[in-house]
C-alpha cells in the first residue's frame, strides 16, 4: 500500500499555536510543527497584537480536553455499581452523587445539550518575574458564546463564538478535531477525551465516572471552601502519543476540589508540561495550568448542574537558554449558562460525524496501522 503520510492533516496540539504561521507551513509542506512555528513568533510579542490575543485565546481556552479518558471498564452507566478506589475516594465520589442527584439519570440519559456565555481577557506578559500581581494590565475583554452537546461520554461537539471568530470541535467516538477560521479542521493528538467544559459541572455522571479511578491527596481550602481533593493523572502511554519529535508531552495532571460541606465539585486545576527541542538549539519547557472555580448550581430535573464559573490560565516557558528569564503569560474566562437540558430529541449519531478531511485522515491512518499489524 502506499504511504499516503505526505496528504495528511496533521495533528491537532492542544497547547497555543501561531495557526496563521502553522498553516502557511501546512500549504507547502502539509506537515506544520506547531510547537517550532510557535517559537518562531517570538511569543511575547504577540501579545500586544489584538488579533494574535483572540486567536491565542481561542488555541487555549475554547476547547480544552481532559487530561484522561473515562476509563474503558468503567462506563458511565455502570459507575454506581462499581467503583475501584480508596475507601477515602469512594466516599467523595458517592457524596458527590448523592449531592448532585445524577444517580436518578443512570441508564435514562441519552445525551446533554447547553448553551452558555463567555468572556475571555489576555493579561500582559511577565517576562523575567514569577509572580503575576507585578505590572500585570489586564487586557480587553472579548465577549462571546456557545452551544454545546453531548451523547455521554465520548460523543460530543461544541460551536463557539468570540468576537466574530468562530472555533467547532467535535468528537465520534473515535477521534477528535478541531476547526478554526485560521486553519482548516485537523484532529487532536491522543486517545479519544471528554471535553473539559463538560466537566465544569455540566456533567456529574462523567465526573463520577472518571473521578471514580482518582487518588486520593488529602484536604484543603480552596476560595474558603473546605474540600477533599482527588487527582488524575494522563498515562504515559497517552502522553508519547501527544507528542512528536518537536514537543514532548512530559505530564498532565488534573486536581479535583469537592466540598466537604456540599459535596460539590467546586474547583478544577490541570497542568501539563512540554519539553520543546528543536534540533540543533536548547530545550525550552512550557508549563500551562488552567484553574476554574466552578459555581451557581442550579436543579434542572432534580439533578445540580453548575450555572457558571471562572477560569484563569497560567502559561510559564522557562530554560537555561532564555536571556530574559522566566516568562509568564495569563489568561482569563468567565462563563455561564443560559440552557441546559437532557434528552433533546433529534439529536442522532450523524450530528457527530467528523469533517471528510477528519475522517479520511483517521480511515489512512487505520489502514497504515493495519497493514503494520499485519506484516
Amino acid at each position: 500500500m502506499m504511504n499516503n503520510n505526505n496528504s495528511r492533516l496533521a495533528p491537532l496540539s492542544e497547547e497555543p499555536t501561531n495557526e496563521e504561521d502553522q498553516q502557511n507551513r501546512a500549504n507547502s509542506s502539509k506537515k506544520p510543527h506547531s510547537w517550532k512555528n510557535w517559537l518562531k513568533a517570538h511569543f511575547p510579542l504577540l501579545l500586544f497584537h489584538k488579533k494574535s490575543d483572540l486567536k491565542i485565546l481561542l488555541s487555549v481556552l475554547a476547547c480544552p480536553l481532559f487530561p484522561v479518558s473515562l476509563h474503558p471498564k468503567l462506563p458511565v452507566n455502570q459507575v454506581f455499581l462499581f467503583i475501584h478506589v480508596s475507601s477515602s475516594a469512594q466516599y467523595i465520589i458517592q457524596h458527590f452523587t448523592a449531592a448532585t442527584g445524577c444517580r436518578k439519570l443512570e441508564g435514562t440519559v441519552k445525551n446533554i445539550f447547553t448553551t452558555g456565555k463567555v468572556s475571555m481577557s489576555m493579561v500582559d506578559e511577565l517576562g523575567g518575574s514569577p509572580s503575576l500581581s507585578a505590572g500585570a494590565n489586564g487586557g480587553d475583554a472579548q465577549k462571546g458564546c456557545f452551544v454545546m452537546w453531548q451523547m455521554v461520554p465520548n460523543k460530543w461537539l461544541i460551536e463557539l463564538v468570540v468576537s466574530g471568530q468562530k472555533v467547532v470541535a467535535g468528537s465520534d467516538g473515535n477521534v477528535a478535531w478541531r476547526h478554526t477560521p485560521w486553519l482548516d479542521s485537523h484532529a487532536a493528538k491522543g486517545s479519544v477525551r471528554p471535553l473539559r467544559r463538560a466537566l465544569q459541572g455540566l456533567d456529574p455522571m462523567t465526573i463520577s465516572a472518571i473521578f471514580s479511578q482518582a487518588q486520593y491527596m488529602g484536604e484543603k481550602c480552596i476560595s474558603g471552601i473546605d474540600c477533599f481533593v482527588l487527582k488524575l493523572s494522563a498515562e504515559q502511554a497517552d502522553l508519547s502519543d501527544r507528542s512528536d519529535s518537536t514537543a514532548e508531552m512530559i505530564k498532565h495532571v488534573i486536581f479535583g476540589y469537592f466540598s466537604q460541606r456540599s459535596g460539590l465539585l467546586v474547583y478544577l486545576e490541570d497542568s501539563y508540561l512540554t519539553r520543546i527541542q528543536s534540533p540543533g538549539t536548547y530545550p525550552t519547557y512550557w508549563e500551562t495550568t488552567i484553574a476554574t472555580k466552578i459555581e451557581d448550581y442550579r436543579t434542572v430535573e432534580s439533578v445540580m448542574i453548575a450555572h457558571g464559573g471562572h477560569s484563569s490560565v497560567m502559561i510559564t516557558r522557562f530554560g537555561d537558554n532564555l536571556k530574559s528569564g522566566l516568562s509568564i503569560t495569563r489568561m482569563e474566562e468567565s462563563w455561564s449558562i443560559d440552557d441546559f437540558a437532557f434528552n433533546v430529541e433529534g439529536l442522532s449519531l450523524d450530528c457527530f460525524i467528523p469533517p471528510k478531511e477528519v475522517q479520511k485522515d483517521y480511515l489512512e491512518e487505520s489502514l497504515d496501522w493495519r497493514s503494520a499489524l499485519h506484516h
